[in-house]
């Protein structure tokens, strides 16, 4: 095959993108890793980690966000700050377009992730701050807290049971009549002391000195509107694969998550994908660096393959 500018270009520089290139520079691999705003990805505004192992305190996602980067960095890890905008295959050569230039390689990782929907209310000021969008990353926090849930699908129930462990109250807001989530889900939401369903309302803003103390509610039908008292709002409205750049040289479920095999292989050889941005039953930091891992190895294989 002709030459080409890079082994192996990472896309996104969360957790999933920055383990890869650890990996590829450890391999001694031409890399180079592109993430549009600051390396870390979302795991910089968690406030404050304590299922990710080596922590036995626990860390706050902007202090880990920036191990990762430095010890990338330290192994001597190319970053760049650019934005990709799509991605050509010829063949076994992969062009990958960014704002102002193109570059070509043998192959590409795809760790972008994906971004929680929001209400669009005003909550990033308190992302971090009360504001979460993972119940398994933060309900520890909430522990004999009042919170407030947004969602009526599988997650949302789910994940309102779980925080139910830790919280005191937890109120489920729901747009709709009935929720969605399977009938089991429903049934165990109901029976649950803790947890109490407003139908037929949506968030419509929340306030606080520091953090978030209040949250207000508004009925979409009347046009009532109501305060919560809560120190947390945790939102399950859906999350958006960050896949535009990909187009359509992929395999890709419904929602626009790639579809890839246990070597995190994709529908395109020479094209893998780790982390939230793959179909994957658990979007964790723990597991995405754990996909970053076999991505590099099955991407290293795949080099050894081409020049055989």
């Amino acid at each position: 095959m002709r030459q080409t500018d890079y082994d192996l270009v990472i896309i996104g520089g969360g957790p999933a993108g920055l383990t890869a290139g650890i990996y590829a520079a450890r391999a001694r691999m031409n890399v180079v890793l592109y993430e549009k705003a600051a390396p870390g990805g979302q795991v910089i505004v968690s406030d404050w980690i304590e299922n990710y192992p080596g922590f036995p305190d626990g860390i706050s996602g902007y202090e880990l966000g920036e191990k990762m980067l430095n010890q990338a960095k330290n192994l001597g890890l190319n970053i760049e700050i650019e934005d990709v905008t799509s991605i050509q295959v010829d063949g076994e050569i992969k062009t990958v377009n960014l704002a102002k230039k193109s570059v070509t390689t043998k192959t590409v990782i795809i760790a972008s992730g994906a971004s929680p929907k929001k209400l669009n209310i005003g909550e990033s000021q308190f992302m971090g701050k009360g504001v979460s969008f993972c119940a398994t990353c933060d309900g520890p926090f909430f522990r004999d807290k009042t919170v407030v849930a947004v969602g009526g699908g599988d997650t949302a129930v789910q994940e309102s049971i779980f925080l139910t462990k830790f919280v005191k109250k937890l109120y489920l807001i729901h747009r709709r009549g009935e929720l969605r989530a399977t009938k089991i889900l429903q049934e165990r939401a109901h029976k649950n002391d803790k947890i109490e369903i407003i139908w037929d309302s949506v968030v419509s803003g929340m306030d606080g000195l520091f953090a978030v103390e209040n949250v207000k509610v508004k009925n979409v039908k009347t046009g009532e509107e109501k305060d919560i008292k809560a120190q947390g709002c945790f939102i399950w409205i859906g999350i958006t694969p960050n896949t535009a750049f990909v187009g359509d040289i992929l395999n890709m479920d419904d929602g626009g998550f790639i579809y890839t095999n246990g070597n995190m292989e994709t529908s395109v050889p020479g094209i893998f994908a780790a982390g939230d941005v793959r179909t994957t039953p658990l979007k964790q930091i723990v597991t995405a660096v754990g996909d970053a891992a076999i991505a590099v190895m099955s991407a290293e294989h795949y080099i050894e393959n081409l020049q055989d």
